[in-house]
């Protein structure tokens, strides 16, 4: 029988579920967002600061702590924190804006999402708050007081803790779709007894000031407790159970303090930051009538040392405080999560691989946010607002007016990165699908809708720039999920199949200018990894991609691989199979003979072609070389054999185009007769690469395979590039370049998304050269492994970035709070990259969404008893 979530999960697939109505979709941070910038020059971080989040309202989104929304973001609830020495309430996290930080933008704060079932029945978030004032000036000093080469000022290296903290942990239970359990457990990690406000918060997200005629709600108090009308919501109310203190109720509106910003009088005389001033200095800012649009519950406690107090809190669409079954519904809620979670990992996971899968997943779940971008609209303005500048419409996202974003969307996270990336989103998916199929799937097919895919077929990138470009691993994706979910749902497949075919065409036309098969794409995510900005040539020119053309041969094959399965169903499909098994030959051949592969150094370069005619190769040793590596696919003779068609057309175009005989072979080996590989690589070349990229000197670390080679340490690489010099050094942790405002980084740091494809395909060339194939790993060392087990030690050294050996996490770097204190030690965080020697995590410190790929390798890690697969 299904567990109590399966059970939950399977109620309205696909459809407004009601068990999802009610989420963690409220991000922590909406200020600095390009959706909120109104500015002429595009400066978002600058258009609103952290200064204006307490005072000023958002058009597009809220944020708060440990937040929580219906779908629509209507009505939000999320906890407000007071130490009794800070100047502000702690609402949302604090960070560096992208020019403050000394690597760019930088959250510095500690919270964890330690637990989440996919339906958000129960939840746990934990928050570490200084009990001393937060050090909001010394973070913004000493870190503009450092350089590029210095590492980040962090909140743990003030010296803040040492003073006490707050150890917050709130947990949700829903008791039904709308009846929400809140246990806010405060416990005071310092020696001496000490002072706290909490404050629980309700407010509507404010849709009514913008002239578009939408009715205001109101929140009210009743009987102690708040309850929020919306005409189209209905009716929810906050109420608490009195203890450990009876609350004071709190109103204000969510209105812009426009008096305190700009000096002009403002909609309200209890505008937003209304609850703010009258905690922190006791001002007339609070609304006496107990009427707004924002409201809160006040708890001030006095907790002793060492001691925990217990909040309790019911969100509910009924009147009445938690009642006497509380507790029981918190444990019934978290044991079916542990049951839920119990039966994902296999038997011989341990404890702790166990916990940072289960975080991993925690992460990603919580990283859902309800994401709303009118572009049209942001760009010609509101009703009621005045006209931005004239500029704007030709500025940043002009080209997108038909984007409408209204969804609960799978984030890289919800500080640093609070909107979707595409090419992030299809990893998220793989992982997803491990607990939540359904959403998994809906997120795929969502991007290719008519309101986010551009007409001509692009995806949109992220909201900074939409039209950028993004490595094409949707369709991947898709059949991930697709064998993940093992459903056979072929009407998902052929939904992001048909829209794919639209962003297929869309890269033949617009990134292989010269009908060559070989590519651009510039970016393709891999931001720092040139000696230039691989987007803006230094020179009039192009650059041909090795990645970007491996990149659509892999899109080629996944394509083929999509038409394939739903051959099966529609031979109409058997079509388009074939012209993918062609187009992948003529672009995986050309990127062999177009002086793409350097035969003397064994590996795949970027060449930049010069208006002049000067052909310049780029020989850096990075993941350039190795994404070639990921085209790779079969055709076994069950396949060939019911695709009679198939199978005569490609044995036609195989013998009479003598190019596709570099790229598809025929595989001699007993137990694989009659199959076909296919991939850019052949077995020798193949050997050549992994002999460079399994050598510790060059690509292979204790924790995965780096982004660039260590080779480059010694020997940088220097290019002259018409009386320009671009360098390229190998730099493990947060680069020393400019490029993309110093805050990306793939010049030597481990980069999950690369480092699990380089798993997947390890696996897939194993499964048809077979045990007799096997490579030195690592290089030098005299050991002898087949593919399948490159690919189980490459994921161990993965995993083991998070896990606890001999009492360290490689993950935590040389922080000794998180190393030694038990209270730290079991709080992960899946950060952006990870230091390219020591494993230490860095960049962006909660990107669950590609790096929550680790609970894939926990989840599908081979049996002792296998050895391998």
């Amino acid at each position: 029988m299904p567990g109590a979530e399966r059970a939950r999960l399977t109620e309205v697939p696909r459809g407004r579920a009601p068990w999802r109505k009610w989420g963690p979709y409220l991000s922590e941070r909406g200020w600095g967002t390009v959706r909120e910038d109104y500015s002429p020059d595009g400066s978002a971080w600058d258009f609103f600061p952290h200064d204006h989040a307490r005072s000023r309202v958002y058009r597009w989104n809220e944020d708060g702590l440990a937040g929580l929304c219906d779908d629509r973001q209507l009505l939000c609830f999320s906890l407000a924190f007071w130490n009794g020495a800070d100047p502000i309430l702690k609402e949302r996290l604090f960070g560096l804006n992208g020019h403050e930080g000394n690597h760019g933008e930088d959250v510095k704060e500690y919270w964890f999402y330690l637990d989440s079932t996919p339906t958000h029945s129960w939840m746990r978030w934990r928050y570490l708050y200084p009990q001393a004032a937060f050090p909001y000036d010394r973070l913004l000093a000493e870190n503009a007081g450092r350089g590029r080469s210095d590492p980040e000022f962090e909140l743990l290296d003030s010296g803040v803790f040492d003073a006490g903290y707050w150890e917050i942990t709130a947990d949700f239970a829903k008791q039904a779709p709308d009846d929400i359990a809140i246990r806010v457990a405060i416990r005071n990690a310092g020696r001496d007894p000490a002072q706290l406000d909490v404050l629980p918060t309700l407010w509507f997200r404010n849709h009514w000031s913008w002239g578009l005629g939408e009715a205001k709600p109101e929140i009210s108090c009743a009987a102690g407790a708040l309850e929020a009308n919306h005409p189209t919501l209905g009716r929810m109310t906050l109420a608490g159970d009195g203890r450990p203190v009876a609350p004071e109720p709190l109103f204000c509106d969510n209105e812009t303090n426009t008096q305190r910003l700009w000096g002009v009088p403002g909609r309200s005389a209890f505008p937003k930051d209304g609850i703010n001033d009258h905690v922190i200095s006791r001002a007339a800012t609070v609304n006496p009538a107990l009427t707004g649009t924002k409201a809160a519950l006040r708890y001030r406690l006095e907790v002793a040392g060492g001691a925990t107090e217990v909040i309790k809190l019911r969100l509910a669409d009924k009147e009445g405080p938690p009642g006497p079954d509380f507790d029981q519904l918190l444990a019934t809620r978290e044991a079916e999560a542990d049951e839920f979670y119990a039966a994902l990992f296999p038997a011989g996971t341990t404890p702790d691989e166990a916990l940072v899968a289960r975080q991993a997943l925690a992460g990603m779940l919580w990283s859902k946010q309800f994401y709303h971008y009118d572009v049209q609209l942001w760009l010609q303005g509101d009703p009621a607002g005045p006209p931005p500048p004239r500029e704007r419409l030709a500025g940043r996202n002009s080209a997108w007016t038909h984007l409408d974003n209204r969804d609960v969307i799978s984030m890289p996270d919800k500080w640093e990165y609070p909107w979707y990336a595409a090419w992030d989103l299809a990893f998220h998916c793989v992982a997803l699908a491990h607990v939540d199929p359904e959403f998994a799937k809906s997120q795929l097919i969502l991007l290719g809708r008519e309101w986010y895919m551009h007409p001509n077929g692009q995806l949109p990138a992220y909201e900074w720039d939409f039209g950028d470009v993004n490595p094409p691993v949707q369709a991947w994706a898709a059949l991930r999920v697709f064998e993940i979910a093992g459903d056979n749902d072929h009407e998902f497949l052929e939904r992001v199949f048909q829209k794919l075919l639209l962003n297929f065409t869309w890269w033949v036309n617009r990134k292989d200018s010269e009908g060559q098969n070989v590519f651009e794409g510039g970016f393709l995510g891999l931001d720092n990894i040139g000696p230039f900005d691989r987007s803006m040539l230094p020179l009039a020119g192009r650059l041909e991609q090795s990645d970007g053309t491996a990149w659509m041969a892999m899109y080629c094959q996944n394509m083929l691989e999509l038409a394939l399965v739903l051959s099966q169903h529609d031979r109409a499909y058997e079509d388009m199979a074939i012209k993918f098994f062609e187009h992948f030959a003529l672009i995986a051949s050309a990127l062999n003979d177009k002086g793409l592969w350097d035969e003397q150094d064994g590996f795949y370069y970027d060449v930049l072609k010069l208006a002049d005619g000067t052909v310049m190769p780029l020989r850096a040793h990075s993941v350039v070389g190795l994404i070639p590596l990921f085209a790779v696919t079969t055709l076994g003779p069950e396949t060939l054999g019911r695709l009679p068609e198939f199978q005569a057309r490609t044995e036609w175009f195989i013998h009479n185009r003598p190019e596709a005989m570099t790229v598809i072979q025929d595989i001699h080996h007993e137990s694989h007769g009659g199959w076909r590989m296919l991939s850019i690589a052949a077995p020798d070349r193949l050997r050549r690469i992994l002999s460079r990229m399994l050598d510790p000197a060059e690509f292979l670390s204790d924790h995965g395979v780096r982004a660039l080679s260590r080779y480059h340490l010694e020997h940088p690489l220097a290019i002259d590039v018409g009386g320009v010099m671009a360098r390229l050094d190998y730099e493990p942790a947060e680069s020393t370049s400019g490029l993309f405002g110093g805050n990306s980084n793939w010049r030597g740091p481990v980069w999950f998304p690369i480092n699990y494809l380089l798993v997947e395909v390890l696996r897939s060339y194993h499964r048809y050269l077979g045990d007799d194939f096997k490579v030195e790993c690592p290089t030098g060392s005299g050991t002898m492994l087949t593919l399948d087990q490159v690919a189980d030690e490459l994921a161990r050294r993965l995993v083991a970035i998070f896990t606890d050996e001999g009492g360290l996490r490689p993950v935590f770097g040389g922080y000794e709070r998180f190393q030694a204190d038990p209270a730290w030690h079991g709080l992960i965080p899946f950060h952006e990259y990870f230091h390219g020697d020591t494993g230490a995590g860095l960049g962006a410190s909660h990107q669950t969404g590609w790096t929550g790929l680790v609970a894939d390798l926990v989840i599908r890690k081979p049996s002792p008893l296998r050895g391998g697969r």
